[in-house]
């Protein structure tokens, strides 16, 4: 059976995937926390638009297309019933460092996508989508489909996997650089943050930053 994606989150990463993935076929609903505002948002015909929790759990994939700092409500109220969900987490907690550069605003240890899969267990947490700036998901992907790379990182190789076929649908190249520990140039301040690449590009990148 073909997986059904919930896009929880209709801003501007949540619109480029959704419409991305409706012109693919792409079996999607779309989600949000105060779903009567997506009436008058420009969500494609005849995808359901209903509440975040019950577009998570009519979906075997979650894409948490919201900001970061709402990510913590997401996961207090996520439904009890909803396990074994690959969660794709393209979400990013930006801050400036004292000189001026883009830094990740989480304070401690471990990644962005280590910290949710912690918070998250019933999950299998995917990082993607994190480091093409959100104006360019369609335009890059549609004008130049299979020149440009997105990293993808998770410690599920199936869900890895599916999330692979999910940016492939979306014009983009997937380029597997390993588990959520190995995650960090994804994030704020990462060797591949906030860039484009082709996939020779970025392999040489992550080298030369390893």
């Amino acid at each position: 059976m073909a997986d059904r994606i919930a896009v929880v989150g209709y801003g501007a990463i949540g619109r480029a995937l959704t419409a991305h993935w409706h012109e693919a076929g792409r079996d999607i609903v779309v989600g949000s926390r105060n779903p009567d505002l997506l009436k008058s948002a420009d969500v494609p015909v005849g995808v359901p638009c209903v509440d975040w929790r019950s577009a998570v759990e009519r979906a075997t994939v979650v894409v948490l297309a919201v900001p970061h700092p709402a990510v913590a409500d997401i996961v207090a109220g996520w439904p009890t019933g909803a396990t074994d969900r690959i969660v794709v987490d393209p979400t990013n907690p930006v801050g400036l460092s004292a000189d001026g550069r883009i830094v990740s605003s989480l304070d401690g240890a471990g990644t962005v996508g280590s910290r949710l899969a912690s918070s998250l267990p019933s999950a299998r947490v995917v990082r993607a989508f994190t480091h093409v700036m959100d104006e360019l998901l369609v335009s890059r992907g549609r004008r130049q489909p299979g020149m440009w790379a997105v990293a993808v990182a998770g410690d599920d190789a199936a869900a890895k996997a599916v999330v692979g076929d999910l940016v492939t649908a979306t014009g983009f190249v997937p380029v597997d650089i390993g588990g959520l520990a190995a995650s960090a140039p994804l994030d704020p301040g990462g060797a591949l943050f906030p860039q484009m690449f082709t996939v020779a590009d970025m392999r040489r990148r992550l080298a030369e930053s390893a």
